[in-house]
């Protein structure tokens, strides 16, 4: 008997080996989360970290990803373009596949810079780069990457839409531009510049700052120039702490022009705001929980009540179902088969219909202006930061509007 059933035992062995990896087969894939997590811009580094920690937990729980599971870890890079660098390295040197940044354009094309170098240096080990908020039209033009995908609208995009608005409204006739110096700030001066000329040429520029990121700890001489200069209306794409210091001045000066913002509902910045922010402060964003037919509602609810704090950066959504989607669609964690799998993927993430364009891996999707108003049983639901004030849609910007054409000429691996 124990005999004869030997051979059918050994069978059924050698039939579960081979079943077995195939059936259980899952990784645990850890993401590097590089941003600042220290100094002036942490408040909104540690909110977004939480962000991305939160999706991927609810991605792990609802199995987006088939068996695999996701892992975000943060490192903080200080801000800084050369702490990223030494970031990058460390990662890399511990195996991570995969990171994320983008508070910063200067740091984002640094770490494109050298996260090309490094997967060139070492094939099977590459690294793929998730960029959710560093908005530098280069990045997805001259310096575009086939590792580097852009989750946000880059700021040209955003430009598109906030002067789409600022056309129709002709209460808006003399502008002041102020912005960080740095890649983006400097792009967002650029495209307002030429858009205006384009779209409203009536429009008069009659002020145009750059100020250092980061650095600036009062902004009354600069709201003071605003003043003088007669402007009915502020345009800036000022984020986190330096955003937060110049309505506060803007606010303590009695300044009446008008915001209109990239990043009004980043950390800190509605505090900022409060009442006095009531119907003057506008801005571009790719959401909002309180838009007609949006949805989400229940990431705000839950983010609320576990970290007491705001779930705003909704491109963590988008960025994780991007990847679950692609580690099931490709049967595969390794990145070059991953990124292969991402490039022209359409989803639907809490916006809407989105797709992650082949061309130069800039995500298109639909963008919002909103504007800064009290929470009422109607449009605007949500506040932000216990504020009692939220964002109010003026108007939903369709994909094709806010699209703009690329001048990528992507290198492809073979």
């Amino acid at each position: 008997m124990t005999f004869q059933l030997r051979p059918m035992m050994m069978a059924a062995a050698i039939a579960a080996a081979f079943a077995a990896p195939l059936a259980a087969h899952a990784d645990n894939v850890k993401i590097a989360f590089i941003d600042p997590l220290s100094g002036p811009f942490a408040p909104v580094g540690q909110n977004i970290l939480k962000s991305w920690q939160y999706v991927a937990d609810m991605a792990n729980k609802e199995k987006w990803a088939g068996n695999h599971t996701i892992e975000v870890v943060g490192f903080d890079n200080k801000g800084s373009p050369q702490e990223s660098l030494t970031v990058l390295k460390t990662v890399a040197d511990q195996g991570y596949r995969y990171i994320i940044q983008g508070n910063g354009s200067g740091v984002a094309l640094a770490l494109v810079d050298a996260v090309n170098k490094h997967n060139e240096r070492n094939p099977g080990k590459e690294i793929v780069y998730l960029n959710y908020a560093a908005v530098d039209p280069d990045l997805t033009n001259s310096k575009c990457s086939f590792w580097h995908f852009r989750l946000d609208a880059n700021s040209d995009m955003k430009m598109e839409a906030m002067t789409s608005l600022m056309e129709k409204e002709k209460d808006v006739k003399k502008v002041y531009i102020i912005g960080q110096n740095y890649a983006f700030g400097h792009q967002v001066t650029k495209a307002a510049k030429e858009y205006l000329k384009r779209k409203r040429p009536d429009v008069q520029i009659v002020g145009d700052d750059l100020h250092p990121i980061g650095q600036v700890k009062d902004f009354s001489p600069y709201v003071a120039k605003i003043k003088a200069s007669g402007a009915d209306t502020v345009i800036t794409g000022n984020w986190g702490a330096d955003l937060a210091l110049l309505i506060k001045a803007a606010k303590e000066a009695g300044l009446t022009a008008n915001f209109y913002t990239y990043y009004a509902g980043t950390t800190g910045v509605p505090t900022a705001m409060g009442a006095a922010g009531e119907g003057r402060v506008k801005t571009v964003s790719y959401w909002n929980p309180n838009g007609p037919g949006s949805t989400g509602q229940n990431i705000v609810e839950g983010f609320k009540k576990k970290f007491n704090d705001d779930y705003t950066v909704m491109a963590t959504y988008t960025g994780i179902s991007l990847l679950a989607k692609a580690f099931k669609d490709s049967g595969s964690t390794e990145p070059l088969k991953v990124a292969r799998a991402m490039e022209g993927m359409k989803l639907t993430s809490l916006n809407g219909d989105v797709e992650m364009r082949k061309a130069d891996h800039q995500l298109q999707q639909p963008l919002y202006i909103t504007t800064w108003t009290k929470v009422n049983a109607k449009d605007v639901k949500y506040d932000q930061e216990n504020t009692g004030y939220g964002w109010k849609t003026d108007r939903k910007v369709d994909t094709y509007v806010a699209s703009q054409p690329s001048s990528c000429q992507m290198k492809r691996p073979d």
